[in-house]
């Protein structure tokens, strides 16, 4: 994939402040593109756009084709006559500011849009109707999966809770009647039959996100903002995507998954990452065209511009633990589809605007893979300053901008990272020191730089340095651009319970702020 010099802002819609409970893609996503375009930026990165499962991770959905309910506008929704104000209106308990609060939003939230769909099916306009009836059979093909799926899920959900189940024995292989579990056409369809109502609502809010979503990235695309999108490799069990595609993944007969994703044992974490992703039957999808994959590739790239595959190493080879085990160590390397899947996509859908995320352990393997479709990698500035290398082979860390090949996308940090300014506040003083000799160009202290640092003077420089490197795109947390510190982590992975809560203060988006960006942007000849 080859790009022009750009650079851009990564900010998830949920963090916007200012609106009930979450962000959304309503009035303030507007400001934050108006703001974009503002500061010279033509790149908006996002986190993946489906509903939340477990944890409230983005990385963990109900399924991978769906949009998010929470990020609905319901202000809009009203605006264009599909909801009424008395039918929205927010509890004295859901704030506009501060951390999202998942449990009150899901809590207030999902009532409201479902008594909003009832509502425009009895009040809509014709317009509309066409609208809805036009979604509904231009998405047939995951979106009457996704609806059974999420209307027998809602009915087994609320028995475990009575029978106060919890965790993966309420997941629909251990919990749900095997007729339903398996996916059986005739039990479906009979499902389907008696909660015609109750399916029809789940697709009507379907309809709201995905007519909000695309009005917003039109308006983006019109101001010269491309949005780059997110998906991760894999695909949550509790989905609606392994449910109705049991022969695309390596499930037992009952549903079960014969083993699971993760990460092997390394100098961050001795017993490895056990995600616990059912993994793909790469020879089933290979039988059938990698069908699956094409047409997840196909609609993604209806929402955004360019898509970031995250654990892209997983392509070339695959860290598979048996199920059932309780961290990655017993897992072994699997060889993954290769070649022949990318192949496959080209053909059909031509060549790609994806980003692969190559942190971790890369494999020559992993990087001819890469390298021969010309995708892009990551560079991550976090990772370029370490002390020991530095002094021993001198500043020749890859993660280092004057390291860099042009194809690559240089952060500062990801959304799974520490912010810079939190991560220079836990640093080491020789590492901080470095840091900041790198972007001065000068020697100083280590008192000198913890000064520089607690005066938040090192992030600005950062952001300069990624700026007038060679990568042809450079994006930055907009934590790194207002120098927030841990307050403003996003996610700590291997943690549940604190994280994607951040949400951020858009008055903060001032004009001067925009024309400090501008101006460094036009300095390195980004976005011109």
């Amino acid at each position: 994939m080859k790009t022009n010099r750009v650079s851009g802002i990564l900010m998830h819609p949920t963090s916007f402040s200012g609106v009930p409970g979450i962000g959304t893609i309503g009035e303030k996503a507007y400001k934050f593109v108006d703001w974009l375009e503002k500061s010279g930026q033509s790149l908006w990165q996002i986190l993946p756009l489906g509903p939340t499962g477990y944890g409230d991770s983005p990385y963990a959905s109900f399924s991978t084709f769906a949009g998010n309910p929470l990020m609905i506008d319901l202000e809009m929704l009203v605006a264009d006559g599909r909801s009424n104000q008395e039918i929205i209106s927010a509890p004295d308990y859901i704030k506009n500011d501060g951390p999202v609060d998942f449990g009150s939003v899901v809590w207030w939230k999902l009532p409201v849009l479902n008594n909003s769909a009832k509502w425009f099916l009895e009040n809509c306009s014709k317009e509309d109707r066409d609208l809805y009836e036009a979604f509904k059979n231009d998405n047939s093909s995951w979106l009457d999966n996704y609806a059974d799926f999420m209307s027998i899920k809602s009915v087994y959900d609320k028995k475990a809770q009575d029978e106060k189940l919890s965790g993966i024995k309420t997941v629909w292989f251990n919990y749900w009647p095997e007729e339903l579990s398996s996916c059986d056409p005739s039990a479906v369809s009979k499902w389907n039959s008696e909660h015609t109502d109750d399916i029809e609502v789940i697709k009507v809010i379907q309809f709201f996100f995905f007519d909000q979503w695309k009005r917003l990235k039109a308006y983006a695309n019109k101001k010269g903002i491309s949005i780059v999108g997110d998906i991760p490799i894999f695909v949550a069990a509790d989905s609606s995507d392994v449910w109705a595609n049991q022969k695309m993944f390596q499930l037992d007969r009952k549903g079960k998954p014969k083993a699971v994703a993760g990460v092997p044992p390394d100098y961050f974490s001795a017993t490895g990452q056990l995600w616990g992703n059912p993994l793909y039957d790469w020879d089933a999808m290979k039988k059938d065209n990698y069908s699956w994959w094409v047409n997840r590739i196909s609609h993604m790239l209806t929402l955004v511009d360019y898509i970031r595959i995250d654990h892209f190493r997983g392509f070339e080879a695959y860290w598979s633990v048996p199920f059932g085990e309780e961290t990655a160590v017993n897992g072994k390397w699997i060889p993954g589809p290769d070649h022949s899947l990318f192949e496959e996509i080209n053909n059909r859908l031509g060549k790609l605007p994806l980003i692969a995320e190559d942190l971790g352990v890369i494999t020559d393997g992993v990087r001819k893979l890469r390298d021969d479709f010309n995708f892009p990698g990551m560079k991550v500035l976090q990772f370029a300053f370490d002390p020991g290398e530095a002094g021993k082979d001198g500043m020749i860390n890859a993660f280092l901008p004057h390291m860099y090949n042009q194809n690559c996308i240089v952060y500062t940090g990801t959304h799974d990272n520490e912010t810079m300014q939190g991560w220079l506040d836990n640093a080491q003083d020789a590492q901080v020191k470095i840091v900041a000799e790198y972007v001065t160009g000068r020697k100083m202290t280590e008192k000198e730089a913890r000064n520089m640092s607690n005066n938040k003077e090192i992030c600005p420089l950062l952001i300069k340095t990624a700026m007038a490197s060679t990568a042809n795109m450079a994006v930055f947390p907009l934590q790194d651009l207002f120098a927030i510190g841990d307050e403003g982590r996003m996610n700590e992975p291997s943690t549940v319970g604190k994280n994607w809560k951040w949400r951020f203060d858009t008055q903060l988006l001032t004009d001067e702020k925009a024309e400090e960006l501008k101006f460094i942007s036009e300095m390195y000849a980004r976005n011109i």
